[in-house]
């Protein structure tokens, strides 16, 4: 398994660094924290740059890259702290559309992601919080050829700004894997209720969907068979998620090591002090652990490795433990300023902290590992 970037990936890499330091400095970020600003102009220029087909297959009409590369433009978006549907288009709908998705359903949904079409995101979590099918619990019963659902779901990324949710519920009576069923359904369908979150440079959503009908076309694969499938495609969201955690944590490191070189205390920076180079080499630790730890899920997620879901929790769980160091050295290393809505750094706290416990954070993916090892 080799664990470096070729050279395309790092053109990749590059190419999207740059774009984002042109098109999204932190003061887009601001603007929709403050004013509400939808990025309608950094979506444009995504889809003209053919961003969200990266990932769809050839097949599908995209340009057939792996999940590396998705990983690869996950990690630049954290750093630059894009909003937008991207992320939840390319990592969450995406993955569970190809996982669960009949050759013609992929080809017609896929193919308009591709396209800058389309966006959307993956609703399963529910009130326990939980992100494994098994534990879903909405509703679905057969209506003629099609189905009605009937749940609630939490803390959808992007949930009353995207066009379609891939939805997960389980026919009525059944219990565990059996009868978990993926659908998708359009948000202007569902009763959404958008939720105050502490990142406000990122839309969430709770959505209610009460005895919806769903058409046979709009199941994805033969009903009650997707809990295998969507397992998949949460670990892919999940490793995304880590690896967006890595790219804003490793903003927060830049910044306050910046800021250690400048600021001056009895006539000499703050840097120099043995006790601040010993918290930023305890951040940097952190840092390449949890990218080493998202690469490496990234790639058993490529190459479709027995480890993945193995390596997706403990990448998840290093990326939670990275946040919490760097969140809290971010701010202490800057003192008083830190503290300031003017300074930028809390958007980048904000960010990190509300990413934790999506698609499980470090406590919910230490758990599935013990459950793994018989613990």
């Amino acid at each position: 398994m080799e664990l470096e970037l070729d050279a395309d990936q790092e053109e990749l890499r590059d190419a999207v660094r740059a774009v984002l330091a042109r098109e999204c400095p932190v003061a887009l970020a601001r603007e929709v924290v403050e004013k509400g600003v939808r990025p309608d102009a950094l979506w444009a220029t995504m889809t003209e740059l053919g961003w969200p087909a990266l990932t769809v297959p050839e097949v599908d009409g995209g340009l057939g890259l792996g999940f590396v590369e998705a990983a690869v433009v996950a990690e630049e978006l954290g750093r630059a702290l894009a909003p937008g549907p991207l992320l939840p288009t390319a990592t969450q709908f995406l993955p569970a559309v190809r996982e669960t998705g009949t050759p013609e359903q992929r080809r017609r949904l896929l193919g308009a992601v591709a396209a800058g079409e389309l966006t959307g995101s993956l609703a399963i979590a529910e009130e326990t919080g939980s992100y494994d099918p098994a534990d879903v619990a909405a509703a679905a019963v057969p209506d003629g050829d099609g189905l009605r659902i009937t749940g609630r779901k939490r803390s959808v990324v992007e949930g009353d700004a995207v066009d379609e949710l891939v939805v997960v519920v389980r026919l009525a009576g059944t219990v565990g894997d059996a009868g978990v069923t993926a659908v998708v359904v359009p948000v202007a369908d569902v009763e959404v209720e958008p939720v105050r979150s502490l990142d406000a440079s990122r839309r969430f959503a709770n959505v209610t969907f009460e005895a919806l009908r769903v058409e046979p076309e709009r199941v994805l694969g033969p009903p009650g068979s997707a809990a295998t499938a969507l397992r998949r495609a949460v670990e892919e969201a999940a490793v995304a998620l880590a690896l967006e955690t890595v790219g804003t944590c490793q903003t927060i490191f830049d910044v306050t090591l910046e800021y250690a070189k400048q600021r001056e205390q009895f006539g000499v920076p703050i840097g120099s002090f043995q006790a601040v180079k010993h918290k930023f080499a305890d951040m940097m630790v952190a840092l390449e652990r949890a990218r080493a730890t998202g690469y490496f899920a990234a790639l058993t997620i490529a190459e479709d490795d027995p480890r993945r879901a193995s390596a997706t929790s403990v990448a998840k769980a290093a990326a939670g433990d990275c946040q919490r160091l760097l969140a809290k050295e971010g701010i202490q290393l800057h003192g008083g300023i830190g503290y300031t809505w003017e300074h930028d750094m809390h958007l980048y706290v904000k960010r990190v902290k509300a990413a934790e416990p999506l698609f499980g954070g470090a406590a919910w993916h230490r758990a599935r590992i013990a459950d793994r090892l018989g613990l």
